[in-house]
């Protein structure tokens, strides 16, 4: 007589769960020297290898002064997206996925999340350049061309300048956050960080471990 084997349905469901995880998109923010490798290894593979952009003008200075955010498919790195923030708007650039990706949402959720944490940083307009023949794209989240004129052209492609207006998130970031929210990790700030444990050490004395700072010699005392 054959015996049906017994299925676990538990370690199954779970097994087809991981299975669908691994096909979606998913987001991360880039915190670690791996990641940003990550991050510029897609950018290379676009612009540089794909769209022949010259190193110098790809690579141009700003990405250690931005925030970056790196997207997987079934656990490779597959995309990426690039947010630096001025006054009044955030910038969001440099949106690239690898060529055998780009029928998956990748492209949308990059972008909705550089949305989302410039709403959750309380700004209410978001400018970027679309490539010529891509403003439909960037006109499904709302942007539209800032004016007939507004357009640029480099690394041999013309673009067209355009903006997203957006309402801040309702838990935006502000001054009333507190103390404590604004030393969490950027973009984390719903969970507690790192020096909230630190906060429950003892006080040290205020005298322990002063550095002094002396005035340089010869210097008239004002």
């Amino acid at each position: 007589m054959n015996h049906a084997k017994a299925i676990d349905y538990p370690a199954l469901n779970g097994a087809v769960a991981r299975q669908q995880s691994i096909r979606r998109a998913e987001v991360r923010m880039a915190r670690s020297f791996d990641d940003l490798l990550m991050v510029y290894s897609v950018r290379s593979a676009v612009y540089i290898a794909e769209q022949e952009c010259p190193f110098a003008e790809e690579f141009d200075g700003n990405d250690h002064c931005a925030t970056h955010f790196i997207g997987f498919i079934k656990g490779e790195p597959a995309g990426c997206i690039r947010a630096r923030f001025f006054h009044d708007f955030v910038k969001l650039e440099r949106l690239a996925v690898l060529k055998r990706f780009r029928k998956s949402t990748l492209a949308f959720e990059l972008v909705r999340s550089g949305i989302d944490l410039a709403r959750r940083k309380g700004f209410r307009r978001i400018y970027g350049h679309s490539r010529e023949g891509l403003e439909a794209f960037w006109a499904r989240f709302g942007a539209k061309p800032i004016g007939a004129d507004r357009h640029l052209t480099f690394s041999g492609f013309k673009y067209t300048e355009m903006m997203l207006d957006v309402e801040p998130h309702p838990d935006a970031i502000t001054l009333d956050s507190g103390g404590v929210v604004l030393l969490r990790p950027e973009g984390d700030w719903d969970q507690p960080g790192i020096l909230e444990v630190s906060a429950t050490q003892p006080v040290r004395d205020p005298e322990e471990n002063v550095v002094l700072i002396l005035p340089p010699k010869n210097v008239p005392q004002c």
